[in-house]
């Protein structure tokens, strides 16, 4: 009967979606004619002389992006003066906005937030306008910005472009918005110069890599990659909490709180190492509120293992710790984040870093 219920809900949901694919089409041929009128530069696209790294994707968020970026900054830190670009999403700011430790989720976005937190040695600043927060960032002495989500901005043109693939997309069908995920056409990831399929499950064998590299292939070779993500031990959110990391075991109950893209990957981990997961799942980019943290108070309560903690994403911890918020609602609670970093091969490994430091060196080398 519950096989029954997946499947009844399956067919409903492609019911549902199928009804949407006329207005697919038409987001399709607008998508279609913006594009080809960038590239026959009827519409200006704007580049730079200095490494400019955009990360990318053609569906709609939770294919690693964020990750990936920290990635290129631990790759590329001493090497060049880098600073990240991003729109901010979530803010209640407008225009060129430098972040500080100290900034708010709200007023420079919860991605902006942890990277300058993870990294305060370098730059991070947000701009709707990409073209004009790159020249700034250029302006004042950097030597090479990386961009996260930037692949459609097309007034843009990036020196690199790498684009990300969830790997389980490709069961999927590529349908555009609002009939599917995809906010881009397939055939735009020709515009890449690497293509990385993340979160590849450590089942995945040679011929299903095959299988997705010729799903990828075009008449420009660009080389494809896997990669996929290796979660930490959880750490306290809020600083000076006792103890410094929370060890996952069979003992511990743990309720997740999430708000965003797509939960899955931390969901299977976590239910894999300890004894029960409750998740409490908010929209992508969530504000939370008074409401919202009294529900995740009342939610923890209700577990009865005495070994209970909650566990968040990093990117939720931003938003989490807004001292703005009521903190004494949920500052006694035993809150956590659990760290993610993208994990390649090591054969994989050394073509990518190969390909972004050949790429930097030839525009810019290092010092």
């Amino acid at each position: 009967m519950f096989r029954d219920g997946i499947y009844l809900s399956l067919l409903v949901m492609f019911y549902l979606r199928s009804l949407l694919l006329p207005f697919s089409i038409v987001y399709g041929l607008v998508v279609w004619v913006r594009n080809r009128l960038f590239d026959w530069g009827w519409i200006k696209s704007t580049g730079f002389g200095k490494p400019v790294i955009v990360v990318g994707n053609l569906a709609v968020g939770g294919t690693g992006k964020s990750p990936m970026t920290e990635h290129l900054v631990k790759m590329l830190a001493g090497r060049y003066r880098i600073a990240t670009l991003s729109r901010g999403y979530g803010r209640k700011t407008r225009g060129y906005v430098e972040v500080s430790e100290y900034c708010t989720a709200a007023q420079c976005g919860d991605e902006p937030l942890q990277f300058k937190r993870k990294f305060p040695h370098i730059k991070v600043a947000v701009d709707e306008d990409r073209v004009r927060g790159v020249r700034r960032l250029l302006r004042e002495g950097h030597d090479l910005v990386i961009l996260d989500d930037a692949y459609q901005h097309r007034t843009l043109r990036p020196g690199l472009a790498i684009l990300l693939f969830d790997y389980r997309s490709f069961s999927r069908p590529k349908w555009l918005l609002p009939a599917g995920n995809f906010r881009d056409c397939f055939r735009e990831r020709r515009r890449a110069d690497v293509m990385v399929v993340t979160k590849t499950p450590p089942t995945a064998d040679e011929a299903d890599r095959q299988r997705i590299r010729q799903r990828l292939s075009l008449k420009r070779p660009i080389p494809v990659l896997f990669a996929s993500i290796q979660y930490g031990q959880p750490v306290p959110v809020f600083r000076g909490a006792t103890g410094n990391t929370a060890l996952l075991t069979r003992e511990l109950s743990v309720l997740l709180v999430t708000g965003i893209a797509d939960p899955s990957p931390l969901l299977s981990h976590l239910k894999q190492h300890v004894r029960e997961v409750e998740h409490l799942r908010f929209p992508d980019h969530h504000p939370y509120t008074s409401t919202a943290l009294e529900t995740i108070r009342t939610r923890f309560h209700a577990i009865r293992n005495p070994s209970r903690i909650v566990i968040t994403t990093e990117k939720d911890a931003q938003r989490l710790s807004d001292p703005t918020l009521p903190a004494d609602v949920i500052n006694g609670l035993p809150l956590y984040l659990i760290p993610i970093q993208v994990q390649f091969d090591q054969h994989d490994g050394q073509i990518f870093q190969d390909l972004i430091l050949n790429y930097c060196n030839r525009v810019a080398p290092t010092h």
